[in-house]
């Protein structure tokens, strides 16, 4: 095993990638799903529930990606949009806190054990620590899969469900990495935005040395030009860890990590040294003194620019770059805590929190899941765009989004001596709108027996909509009901008649109105 992976990690028990246990094996089923996340579980579900035998596999030890990994405050926009599976979650959510129906915020811990005990109800049979490793392929078909424990997984049908886009790049589908120039599909908040949301407030010396730019750059900028509004890259929205944390008297005082750096904070101590200080400004009530801390401000959890290789990097490279968000975030909230230089009262305020104990125990209370907000995207035959968010609408659509197009910054530069954000779009949408099937499904002649839950065929304008929790829930429903009718008509993926679809969807409760405004 690469020493990357064997290394001590930043926090103990806080990992990535976790080693193989038992022995291999051969399974055959209708349909395996690749990627835990609550988008592949609930693929999996919808599934099950039409009497196919499903397997799911889990890249660690845990079910639910972000929904059970700190992300408690749902981002849910219209809630008159979520239905299907994705209603039904937030209704045993409801359930089990005793609350009204639909609750939409929910611990990691409740969320977790709520999709294991669906999926077991189900009949789903789930693999732990399966890591992708191979994928033959038989006359544009996934003939099987095998895992780096030596396992092989063989299905008439298969669906991707990672964050990632691992099984769909492994199949040799088409995808795309990064930020569409505005002229790839006339899209005005494609490419470099100016950022007004996460943004430096006053101005802050970015140089190691004050006032000499020969000195370098602090830690967390970069010496790329800040680029043309609308230009193209292949830089990725910011990741962190979405944090559960109280301000009961059991809290966990925030942990010193392994290979803790004050100095990488430099530009944070001398934005506070300007009289700004913001971090607690995005930490929303779960229920009692539990907290969803997320990033907020112009120097915060997000780790911008730190993320880049993660979509294409291997798993070794994948644990270096988890690890280094880990030091990152851990190590800001320990500064942000103990630094003398900083005053007692911003001390006070983050001493104020810690970890919640009643989570991830045996990971230092730390979340098991990077939220990786977008990483590679299919392209498909029809890519889903701002236009969808204007009102274009689809003659296929499978679940509706309706939160605002949101895009972390993407890069930190010098602009006339100061530090700038850049890239946080925060947009509002014309009217909820359809994500199509066709979004769901490589093109015709790359692969006909794979669907897509996550990764889907998107803009990154529009992924930045479609990115959110419920509308994977919402599409990884539609991506196994869709799985279970061509594995019973033995047909490809692409065939499937989307009118039976649509009637299957609408009879688990999903919400489709508010589309069909034309053919796109």
């Amino acid at each position: 095993m690469n020493d990357r992976m064997t290394a001590a990690p930043a926090l103990p028990g806080v990992r990535y990638y976790l080693p193989p246990s038992g022995a291999p094996e051969r399974l055959d089923a209708d349909l395996v799903v690749y990627g835990a996340t609550a988008g592949g579980a609930t693929a999996a579900i919808a599934a099950a529930r039409k009497g196919r035998s499903v397997v799911l596999l889990a890249f660690g030890d845990h079910i639910g990606g972000m929904t059970a990994s700190g992300l408690g405050t749902t981002d849910v926009g219209d809630p008159a949009t979520v239905g299907g599976l994705a209603r039904e979650f937030y209704r045993r959510v409801a359930h089990r806190y005793r609350a009204d129906d639909p609750h939409w915020d929910v611990e990691a811990g409740l969320a977790e054990a709520i999709l294991t005990d669906w999926l077991a109800d189900a009949g789903v049979q789930i693999r732990r620590r399966r890591h992708l490793d191979g994928v033959a392929l038989d006359g544009g078909r996934i003939a099987s899969i095998t895992t780096d424990d030596g396992s092989s997984y063989a299905a008439e049908v298969f669906i991707d469900a990672t964050y990632e886009g691992d099984l769909m790049a492994r199949a040799g589908v088409t995808h795309t990495i990064g930020r569409e120039s505005s002229e790839v599909h006339g899209e005005p908040q494609a490419g470099v935005q100016h950022s007004e949301n996460h943004q430096f407030q006053r101005p802050v010396d970015p140089y190691v040395e004050p006032g000499r730019p020969e000195s370098g750059l602090l830690p967390g900028i970069s010496a790329d030009p800040m680029g043309a509004v609308g230009e193209g890259d292949r830089r990725l929205q910011a990741y962190n860890f979405r944090l559960h944390v109280t301000t009961g008297e059991h809290r966990v005082p925030f942990p010193k990590p392994e290979g803790y750096d004050p100095g990488r904070y430099e530009l944070l101590r001398r934005y506070v040294d300007a009289g700004v200080y913001e971090l607690y400004g995005r930490c929303t009530r779960v229920r009692g003194d539990v907290f969803d801390m997320n990033n907020h401000g112009a120097v915060s959890s997000d780790h911008i620019g730190a993320n880049y290789r993660w979509p294409e990097a291997d798993y070794a490279e994948r644990e270096a770059i988890y690890q280094d968000h880990v030091r990152y975030q851990a190590g800001l909230l320990h500064f942000l805590a103990n630094d003398p230089r900083l005053p007692e009262r911003v001390r006070a305020d983050t001493r104020a929190f810690g970890l919640a104990p009643q989570e991830f125990a045996a990971r230092s209370n730390w979340p098991h899941q990077l939220y990786v907000r977008e990483a590679r995207r299919m392209v498909s035959e029809r890519v889903v765009t701002q236009h969808d968010a204007a009102g274009r609408g689809c003659a296929d659509p499978v679940a509706l989004a309706s939160y605002v197009m949101d895009s972390h910054n993407a890069k930190r530069v010098v602009v006339d001596g100061r530090p700038v954000n850049e890239g946080n779009v925060q947009h509002p949408l014309s009217t909820p709108f359809g994500v199509p099937y066709r979004a769901l499904v490589p093109a015709r002649g790359e692969c006909e027996n794979l669907l897509v839950a996550s990764a889907v065929s998107a803009s990154h304008v529009a992924f930045a909509s479609v990115r959110m929790e419920p509308v994977f829930m919402m599409l990884g429903e539609a991506a196994g009901t869709a799985a279970a009718l061509a594995g019973a008509d033995k047909t490809a993926v692409q065939d499937v008649d989307y009118g039976r679809l649509r009637l299957d969807l609408l009879a688990g409760g999903a919400v489709l109105d508010g589309t069909g405004k034309g053919h796109g």
